[in-house]
C-alpha cells in the first residue's frame, strides 16, 4: 500500500517550519535562520520511504504584513495551505500563543480542512506552553458558530531526529493511498536559481542578523556552465546607498565571507565547482517593483 499526500507546512514566522522540513526530508532543502521571514518562497521537500511519499510545502511564515513584499509572502502562505491534502500547522510552543497562532487556529475552525495536524514545536525548551495552546484552541472552537473539525496534536523538537519522526508518523497516518508524485530519488523540485539565491541570503542573514537582510534582495542573473564548473552572476539589491558599504563590508570582508560560504554550499548542493560574482547595486523600493519581485520568484513568473 502506497500512501501519498501534499502537506502544507504553515505557521507564524520563525516557528521552526524550515528546520522541520529539512529534518523530515533528511537533506537541506530550505534555508534556516533565527531571523524572522527567512523563507520567502514556497519550497517543496519530498519524503519517500516504504510507506509512500509526502510532498512538504514549506511556506513563508505568516506575520504582520509590512509593504507589498510582506503582503505577497502572506498570500503565498495562504494559497499554499489551501491546495494541500493535509494542513500541518507548526507552533513555537516555547513561547505563549501569539496573535498569528490564533489566526491559524481561527482559519482552521472556519474553513474546517479535512485533515489537520497541530505540531507544538521546540518541546526541548523550558518553559513549554503545551497547555496554553490547547486552551487557546478550545477557546477558538467554542467561539466558532458551527464548531470545528477534528485536529490531531503532536509535540516535537524539530532539531531532534527521533522527535521529528513522530510528526512523519502522524502525517503518513493521515495520508491516503495513491500514486507517487515524484521519482523516489528526488528530494526537492525547487528551481536552482532560487536555491542559489536562498543560499546566498542565508549567509548574509548569518553574518549580518537584523542589520540589512530584510531590505536586501538576491537575483541570480546568469549561470554559465562548462565542464563541471558554474560561473554564477548575482545581483544583491539594497534600498539605500548607505546600505551598500554595509553589505560589502570593510575591505570587502562581508561579501568575501558570503561568497566563500555560499560557493562551498552550492558546490555540494549541485555537485559542481561554483564560482560566484556578487554585484551590489542600489535599487530604491525594490520590494515594490513587480518586475524584480517576479525575477526573485515571488510573483509566480519565470525563473
Amino acid at each position: 500500500m502506497t500512501k501519498v499526500a501534499v502537506v502544507g507546512i504553515v505557521g507564524r514566522t520563525n516557528a521552526g517550519k524550515s528546520t522541520l522540513v529539512n529534518r523530515l526530508v533528511g537533506e537541506k532543502v530550505s534555508i534556516v535562520s533565527p531571523v524572522e521571514q527567512t523563507t520567502r518562497n514556497t519550497i517543496r521537500g519530498i519524503v519517500a520511504d516504504q510507506r509512500g511519499q509526502l510532498v512538504l510545502l514549506d511556506t513563508p511564515g505568516l506575520h504582520k504584513a509590512v509593504g507589498q513584499l510582506g503582503r505577497i509572502l502572506n498570500r503565498m502562505a495562504r494559497r499554499s495551505s489551501a491546495g494541500a491534502d493535509i494542513l500541518c500547522v507548526v507552533f513555537d510552543a516555547s513561547d505563549e500563543p501569539r496573535l498569528e497562532d490564533e489566526g491559524w487556529m481561527l482559519r482552521v475552525a472556519k474553513e474546517k480542512p479535512q485533515k489537520v495536524l497541530f505540531v507544538l514545536n521546540k518541546s526541548d525548551k523550558k518553559p513549554f506552553f503545551e497547555t496554553m495552546f490547547h486552551e487557546k484552541w478550545d477557546e477558538v472552537v467554542k467561539s466558532s458558530e458551527s464548531g470545528a473539525g477534528e485536529v490531531k496534536w503532536v509535540n516535537c523538537s524539530a532539531i531532534d531526529e527521533e522527535s521529528s519522526a513522530k510528526v512523519l508518523d502522524e502525517l503518513f497516518d493521515l495520508a491516503e493511498e495513491g500514486e507517487m508524485l515524484f521519482d523516489e530519488e528526488i528530494v526537492t523540485d525547487y528551481p536552482r536559481k532560487l536555491a542559489i539565491a536562498d543560499s546566498i541570503r542565508e549567509k548574509y542573514l548569518a553574518k549580518m542578523h537584523q542589520e540589512v537582510p530584510h531590505e536586501m534582495g538576491i537575483i541570480v542573473k546568469d549561470i554559465e556552465e562548462e565542464r563541471g564548473r558554474w560561473k554564477i552572476r548575482v545581483d544583491v539589491l539594497v534600498n539605500r546607498p548607505s546600505q551598500k558599504p554595509i553589505v560589502i563590508g570593510r575591505q570587502a570582508s562581508t561579501i568575501k565571507y558570503v561568497r566563500k560560504c555560499a560557493e562551498r554550499e552550492i558546490s555540494e548542493m549541485f555537485g559542481v565547482k561554483a564560482e560566484l560574482e556578487l554585484w551590489v547595486r542600489v535599487e530604491p523600493n525594490w520590494m515594490k517593483n513587480e518586475k524584480l519581485l517576479t525575477e526573485m520568484g515571488y510573483m509566480g513568473g519565470e525563473i
